[in-house]
């Protein structure tokens, strides 16, 4: 049987750094997670697996091992993982990420017809990523449905499902293989509604908009998920799942952003770089002075420590790159071009360059037709 590696379900390099595993960790684990995957098997079995790959290299001591011994030296070693069952594995999910019942049904409450947590996309800014701020969102939660207690039937009147005969799971052989899988008509409740209540037209819920202010930490980038606690759907119990907010930032027209460090390109004219002249330039905190050097080069960076984004999880600020874009005139008049002649003569050979460098390149070819 060949091993599972622990670097390829996290999709991570074996060198990667404890923010690269989390991060990748986070993304797999909620694109796997059961409550987004109902009945689906396989995903639940990644989803074991991408928790137990995170336990292992997660812990230096672990990892250091596996990466010497592989998994079986972790079992001789006594370190392996050890959730023995998906209560298990929703504990460790829910312990980091601070979950109370991941983002689908509560699992103390089968008869929860709607996932509490729910996600919304919100849009911003890029000062307002890179600087935070307080932002008002509009949202929109469910409610149980009052008139059928959530049960989305009139009266609240449920009778058996007659598809599954009341089991909630329908079984279904294929040669000599027997499946069970989740009754389609009543979705594994067992029971269905013997007239829809028309208050909420049998969906067992209604919904109710709120207006919710958002605290932006500075430092957000497109992707980044923030948890806000209480503002999810409500439950029959009066108590409110959470809300996530994944975050997509707006380009700006001069500063580029990679993660923590801020790119700015600057238009510097043939002259300027050539003399090494002073110019300013515009940074996120204001104005910077930039030297430029004697003979700076198209493309040249100059790096400014400490003048980028704030990173949002460990407070370090990244540097502003201010990268040349090197300007060279397309146009010029007789006088123009009479001065750069006379300079271009000033500097001898050295304004032929491709003279001295090339030579021996034109004597071989020339040495091609003459047979020299």
């Amino acid at each position: 049987m060949t091993e599972v590696d622990y670097y390829e379900i996290l999709e991570v390099s074996r060198d990667c750094n404890g923010a690269e595993l989390k991060k990748s960790y986070r993304k797999l684990a909620m694109q796997f997670h059961p409550d987004r995957n109902p009945d689906d098997k396989e995903a639940e079995e990644k989803f074991k697996l991408i928790n137990e790959a995170y336990q292992i290299l997660s812990d230096d001591e672990k990892r250091s091992i596996y990466d010497r011994y592989g998994k079986e030296g972790l079992n001789r070693q006594g370190g392996g993982f050890r959730a023995s069952s998906m209560d298990d594995i929703m504990n460790i999910f829910n312990s980091m990420f601070g979950g109370g019942g991941g983002f689908g049904k509560s699992r103390s409450d089968p008869g929860q017809p709607y996932p509490l947590d729910f996600e919304v996309e919100l849009s911003l800014e890029f000062q307002e990523a890179v600087f935070g701020c307080d932002k008002e969102i509009e949202i929109s939660y469910k409610i149980p449905c009052t008139e059928c207690k959530g049960t989305g039937a009139k009266d609240s009147k449920l009778t058996e499902c007659e598809y599954c005969r009341g089991q909630g799971q329908v079984v279904m052989k294929q040669g000599f293989m027997t499946y069970a899988q989740t009754c389609p008509k009543c979705q594994g409740k067992g029971k269905i509604a013997a007239e829809k209540c028309s208050s909420c037209h049998g969906k067992g819920y209604n919904t109710k908009d709120q207006t919710v202010t958002i605290k932006i930490p500075a430092g957000v980038d497109s992707g980044n998920r923030l948890r806000v606690q209480g503002h999810g759907n409500e439950d029959r119990h009066g108590r409110r799942g959470d809300l996530y907010i994944t975050f997509h930032v707006q380009e700006d027209e001069n500063f580029t952003r990679n993660g923590s460090d801020i790119y700015i390109e600057v238009p510097v004219f043939f002259t300027q770089a050539i003399l090494g002249e002073e110019i300013t330039i515009p940074s996120l905190g204001g104005e910077l002075q930039l030297q430029l050097k004697p003979g700076t080069k198209d493309k040249e960076q100059f790096v400014f420590q400490g003048e980028g984004v704030a990173d949002v999880h460990s407070g370090r600020i990244g540097r502003l790159i201010a990268q040349v874009k090197l300007i060279l005139p397309t146009k010029l008049n007789d006088e123009q071009r009479d001065l750069l002649t006379q300079l271009q003569k000033s500097f001898g050979m050295e304004s032929h360059p491709h003279k001295s460098s090339l030579e021996s390149a034109f004597d071989r070819v020339k040495g091609w037709f003459t047979g020299e």
